[in-house]
């Protein structure tokens, strides 16, 4: 069960001499503006004395990492840390990010699971013909050797849902020492995972959380070797060009339906794909399109998604998320704006639903747009949100591109090639799986080990 803390929770900066309690503390409010949290931050002269001292320290041996990841997740998914249960932290991030408390729950199970699977992932990353350490027995006679691009790893974490932070114990596993700063919205889920990570027997030198002002967040990229970094569109064009930073930016992810395909047929699929975990995920379908007419399959979504219930993030029966009533209606006001010319099937009149303790339930938006390039198709909201348009034959692709998840329901095998040979398609799905399906060893963007790896030629005597 979610349970609500007593009193406001200290978050202190996890550094590497320990819990830091700094005098300079940021509060962290709920969804109806009441302080639940109050976390520290640290200047730069903390970041950049807590990055040198990740430089100098020794990485455990590959086997130790990798025990002690999957001892975090035991951890993380069901002990207390932090004097907060598992009910607790849930409670938390539910009322502090809105997330409907199912959906953390979900992901908590899903961060664990993976955590405790992070060797295939790694495994399935990892070049074929090539070995983990210079002295196998493969390099007497020559042989590619998978090493790190560097030694320390940033991340500026994500706030929208705590389904990131799966990923980036992937860099720790692999014998980076990582500093991770924490979103202001949501910084529950990245402090309880380090916690776990140092109950599990990493050292303080190992993995850290350095919670900071946006004027001391570049310290913390420019003191390491490889920095992620997730954010929206500017985001990605500030860090376009430097190869030290992976950007981790919005996904746009789509459905194709062709015409031999009857809609009626995977209309659930499309529906989870929508409004599925919230809706909030760059993995949740932002468009849908149809080879053919398009008005039937906007009907039958706005009935369904309208009988989605309007409750408070922590109800156990909540599946839509929850902002500030000013934020819900902000975005209000940017989705009536930018649907100007669309046909609203749902959430025409708005889609902010007041629950009169100053929060407000982000409702689903259905919109029929008239062709296949209009430009509202690569907006992305956070909530179950959708455009469907028209698609034709001799559209193409161009309307698919840019997509993090595509899910094409087709049986035409020479269009699933054309689509996975398509660069800015990260990852296609044929048939039947929602866009925000994952397993442990299955790549999102990439494999994040591509980034964070590289082969070199080792031969000896």
């Amino acid at each position: 069960m979610a349970e609500p803390s007593a009193g406001v929770v200290q978050l202190d900066a996890l550094g590497a001499r320990g819990p830091y309690r700094a005098r300079n503390r940021t509060p962290v409010l709920d969804v109806a503006g009441q302080e639940i949290a109050a976390l520290s931050l640290v200047p730069s002269l903390f970041v950049e004395r807590t990055m040198k001292a990740l430089r100098r320290a020794a990485a455990p041996a590959f086997d130790d990492r990798i025990r002690m990841i999957g001892r975090a997740g035991e951890l993380f998914a069901a002990a207390t840390l932090g004097d907060r249960s598992p009910g607790e932290y849930a409670y938390q991030v539910s009322r502090a990010g809105g997330t409907p408390v199912s959906v953390v729950r979900a992901t908590t199970r899903a961060i664990a699971d993976r955590l405790q699977n992070i060797s295939t992932g790694l495994e399935h990353a990892r070049p074929a013909g090539s070995v983990t350490r210079w002295d196998d027995p493969l390099t007497r006679t020559g042989r590619a050797v998978w090493t790190r691009r560097g030694n320390v790893f940033a991340v500026h974490a994500a706030g929208n849902h705590p389904g990131p932070h799966s990923l980036w114990p992937e860099a720790l596993a692999l014998g980076f020492r990582v500093a991770v700063r924490p979103s202001r919205r949501e910084p529950f889920t990245p402090h309880r995972l380090v916690t776990a990570l140092r109950e599990a027997g990493f050292g303080d030198d190992q993995v850290a959380l350095l919670p900071t002002d946006h004027a001391t967040a570049d310290t913390l990229l420019r003191s390491s070797d490889l920095g992620l970094v997730y954010g929206g569109a500017d985001v990605v064009r500030k860090y376009a060009a430097d190869p030290s930073v992976l950007p981790q930016g919005p996904g746009r992810s789509k459905i194709l339906l062709t015409e031999e395909m009857d809609w009626r047929d995977h209309f659930e699929t499309v529906v989870d794909s929508v409004s599925g975990h919230g809706g909030t995920g760059c993995v949740n379908t932002t468009a849908v399109f149809v080879e053919g007419d398009p008005a039937p399959l906007c009907e039958a979504l706005a009935e369904r998604l309208s009988a989605l219930p309007s409750l408070a993030p922590e109800d156990p029966g909540a599946v839509l998320p929850v902002q500030p009533a000013a934020t819900a209606k902000a975005l209000e006001a940017y989705l009536l704006d930018k649907a100007a010319g669309t046909v609203p099937w749902l959430g025409g009149d708005g889609i902010a639903d007041r629950l009169g303790d100053g929060s407000a339930v982000l409702r689903p938006a259905v919109h029929q747009l008239d062709r296949p390039d209009a430009p509202q198709a690569s907006v992305e909201l956070p909530f179950p949100c959708v455009w469907v348009a028209p698609w034709t034959r001799a559209a193409g692709l161009a309307p698919l591109r840019d997509s993090l998840v595509l899910t094409v329901l087709t049986h035409d095998t020479r269009l699933v090639d054309e689509l996975l040979e398509e660069p800015s398609i990260s990852n296609v799905y044929v048939g039947d799986h929602p866009t925000f399906w994952m397993r442990p060893g299955m790549p999102h963007d990439g494999f994040l080990a591509e980034f964070l790896m590289r082969c070199k030629s080792v031969v000896r005597d």
